[in-house]
């Protein structure tokens, strides 16, 4: 009986070994010993499968990052920082089908299809890091701006991401410096700052604003 893990590496295998899908469910399966109900019974195309791969990756992270005895003590700088570091790490047993999956991709501004369960997994992740940081203080509680904080660390995975792809330092060193200083500064946008103050002031002034004339100071 196939499997699903057994399905996603006989396929990582087949397109590395063939440079591009099977031309068919039919012959995907007789190759790997299967039927193509068995295929079916887990996926309904080879795209759903792809995005199965990159789900799966997410996914083996989560565990793996929370299964660390020192995770409930972490920030949610350092929840953040530690996904990105896993994750890339557990992509270097797999970079050469993590590449060409990628390369496959229509070139656009919007996510590849082939990303949407990754995506999913990453933005529920993320909003988790993120409400504990709001609860916590470590993070700041912006109207309307809170909720777009999942989106900018989105946008970092995906330059992280592709700094990977085209990384050819020793070890990917230089991916690991990417994502220090991009997640780093990411959160760094996501704490208070002056402008927060700013925006305090400017709240309490509209709700306040007939404040001098009360008091009798409406001259100044």
């Amino acid at each position: 009986m196939a499997t699903i893990e057994g399905i996603r590496k006989a396929y990582m295998d087949f397109v590395l070994t063939e440079g591009a899908q099977p031309k068919s469910v039919y012959i995907f399966a007789k190759k790997n010993k299967m039927t193509e109900a068995e295929f079916y019974q887990h996926f309904g195309s080879f795209e759903a499968l792809e995005q199965s791969i990159w789900e799966g990756f997410a996914l083996n992270t989560l565990i793996e990052i929370r299964g660390q005895q020192v995770w409930p003590e972490y920030s949610s700088r350092e929840k953040g920082l530690s996904f990105f570091y896993a994750f890339f790490e557990q992509l270097k047993s797999s970079r050469s089908f993590a590449v060409y999956s990628i390369q496959q991709q229509p070139k656009s501004f919007t996510t590849p299809r082939v990303f949407e369960k990754l995506k999913g997994v990453f933005e529920g992740f993320a909003q988790e890091i993120i409400k504990e940081g709001i609860e916590t203080g470590e993070l700041s509680d912006r109207r309307f701006f809170s909720k777009k904080y999942k989106d900018a660390l989105w946008v970092q995975f995906g330059f992280v991401l592709n700094f990977w792809i085209k990384d050819n330092s020793t070890g990917f060193e230089k991916t690991d410096e990417a994502i220090e200083k991009g997640v780093n500064v990411t959160f760094d946008l996501f704490q208070r700052s002056p402008i927060d103050n700013l925006f305090e002031y400017g709240r309490f002034l509209v709700k306040n604003g007939g404040m001098q004339e009360k008091m009798g100071f409406g001259q100044f």
